[in-house]
């Protein structure tokens, strides 16, 4: 069972700084194509040892960019607050944890 105190609050996620497109950029501002460029740019990160560890974190990306296609959200922010909460951690949006240090 997840602890919730331990989590971001969820418009705070959506306020979290990601590296994608060749900059920082808040994770709710992220598009559908900058989503999908960050799902391959870890999938290309992925090989032996320590970098397996990137594949799960690859996939979450690819399933983010699928969602975000499938309910026609052009921005995570569009999927809502609490989806993009929900699927932080897996994204290494927050760290393990959910906590924003």
């Amino acid at each position: 069972m997840v602890d919730d105190r331990d989590a971001a609050p969820a418009k705070d996620v959506l306020l979290q700084s990601v590296y994608a497109g060749g900059h920082d950029k808040p994770f709710g501002e992220l598009t559908g194509e900058e989503v999908r460029s960050r799902a391959d740019e870890l999938a290309s990160a992925v090989g032996f040892g320590p970098t397996v560890k990137v594949a799960s974190v690859a996939r979450a990306w690819s399933e983010l960019a699928r969602r975000m296609s499938d309910e026609g959200a052009p921005t995570v922010a569009d999927l809502g607050e609490q989806a993009a909460a929900e699927l932080a951690e897996r994204l290494w949006v927050v760290p393990p944890g959910g906590s924003l240090l």
